[in-house]
């Protein structure tokens, strides 16, 4: 368990000043020095007041310890998992906090090569650095901090997974939630031959149209409207940090990211046939289904970026997908991204000469889903077994929670890493009705 508030499975996060401020994020910087024997570290950082500070911090850290700072400035995530291999640096850390509200931030690290670093894989041994003060020495050379703006070259990187000569001239909603997606976008716009009607683009770190996370029902309304209002094809919306986005079809429907993990399976395998897919075993059928008539080879993987890209290491896959929206490349350094998605679906529409809607209905018709619930319990790890014990004629497995799965349909119970709550997936065999009882079923025991 974390000694230090803030420190995660995945990142450190938590509310400034009280739990991350300039001092603990100045120790962050020399322990993670010490720690990965740095001679370079590329960071930047998101739309959020106290980000700047927290880097300037983290810099006096880095460099103090004796690495170089290569500070990259206001940028996504996935900037900073492109910038570490392609300055050849031995760490990156993003200083963001994603879709959280504005009084909060964090930092989230990679080692060389873009290799996550979570808290068992290092943040354990730099939270431990701290709390008992071994910091290492301050070294003889000081580092310095070169700033750079990389976000041509971030560009140039994207032109590897699509062929903007194959997309048809779309009208796309583009809504930036004020985070930092807005410069990305209108740096690949010139290249796109697409009409974007853009949506609160300026970065703004009070977040005046609501947190930038699309999954809130409430920050979906701008999205839809914009597209009706406008005739959109599309509409996709970002998160604070840009890992993540998130697709509307021409109708204003909120598509589930289960759905998007089987298109973007169905657009790689069509120029990579053969390859191998990873996917979480929250919702599994639609993917497995496309993935084999496409000709590539489905792997189960723990939900989880870790997780996933770890598998996607290992056996070496093309692409890994999680219904969270979470979508990772092997080309892009095994990272998740956000700008990817984006490119691939209009692609695939203007391929498959179908909207977006048509695309997915077809899915949807065929494996209807619940999405995941969530519940808050007392005691989520004795819910577990009594759904074990319930459905134990079915097919079960437990690679990530329980999996249970019969002949028309499925579901998929875990307990959340960070908080008490466990997570409802469940979906069937074209029998929405089925896949809807099923779910007040589970529901009904879980809640009891």
């Amino acid at each position: 368990m974390s000694k230090i508030p803030g420190f995660k499975a995945y990142d450190i996060r938590g509310k400034v000043p009280s739990e991350l401020n300039e001092e603990l994020a100045y120790k962050i910087g020399r322990a993670f020095a010490t720690l990965q024997n740095a001679k370079k570290v590329v960071i930047g950082y998101d739309v959020r007041e106290s980000s700047p500070l927290l880097a300037n911090a983290l810099a006096e850290g880095l460099t103090d310890a004796g690495a170089d700072v290569v500070n990259i400035g206001l940028c996504g995530t996935e900037m900073i998992y492109f910038g570490t291999p392609y300055f050849d640096a031995d760490g990156g850390i993003m200083i963001t906090a994603s879709h959280n509200p504005p009084e909060y931030n964090g930092l989230k690290f990679v080692k060389k090569g873009s290799v996550p670093m979570g808290y068992d894989s290092g943040l354990n041994k730099i939270e431990e650095m701290i709390s008992e003060n071994k910091l290492g020495e301050k070294a003889d050379n000081k580092g310095e901090v070169i700033k750079k703006d990389l976000m041509n070259e971030f560009i140039a990187h994207l032109d590897k997974f699509y062929d903007a000569s194959k997309i048809k001239p779309f009208k796309v909603v583009v809504n930036a939630g004020n985070g930092c997606v807005g410069p990305a976008l209108n740096a690949i716009e010139p290249k796109l031959p697409v009409e974007m009607i853009k949506v609160f683009f300026e970065p703004d770190s009070t977040f005046p149209n609501g947190v930038p996370n699309p999954l809130l029902p409430e920050n979906r309304q701008s999205t839809i409207e914009a597209i009706k209002e406008n005739g959109a094809d599309l509409g996709v919306a970002w998160d604070g940090d840009y890992d993540r986005c998130f697709f509307f079809d021409e109708k204003g429907n909120f598509i589930e990211g289960y759905y998007i993990v089987g298109l973007l399976a169905k657009s790689i395998l069509k120029n990579h046939p053969g390859e191998k897919i990873v996917h979480d075993p929250r919702l599994v059928w639609n993917t497995k289904k496309i993935v084999s008539e496409a000709g590539g080879v489905a792997v189960q993987s723990k939900s989880g970026h870790a997780f996933i890209k770890q598998k996607m290491r290992e056996v070496n896959a093309i692409y890994g997908g999680e219904m969270s929206a979470h979508h990772y490349f092997r080309e892009n350094f095994y990272s998740d991204s956000g700008m990817i998605p984006f490119l691939l679906v209009m692609q695939l529409m203007s391929e498959e000469n179908k909207s977006l809607f048509e695309l997915v209905n077809e899915m949807v018709e065929e494996f209807p889903c619940s999405g995941e619930i969530n519940t808050r319990l007392e005691n989520p790890q004795a819910k577990l077994e009594e759904i074990k014990a319930k459905y134990s004629d079915g097919k079960m497995e437990t690679v990530d929670g329980i999996s249970v799965e019969y002949e028309n349909w499925r579901f998929n119970v875990r307990m959340s890493n960070t908080e008490p709550l466990i997570r409802l997936n469940v979906e069937s065999r074209g029998d929405k009705a089925l896949m809807e009882e099923k779910t007040k079923e589970l529901l009904e025991l879980i809640r009891s």
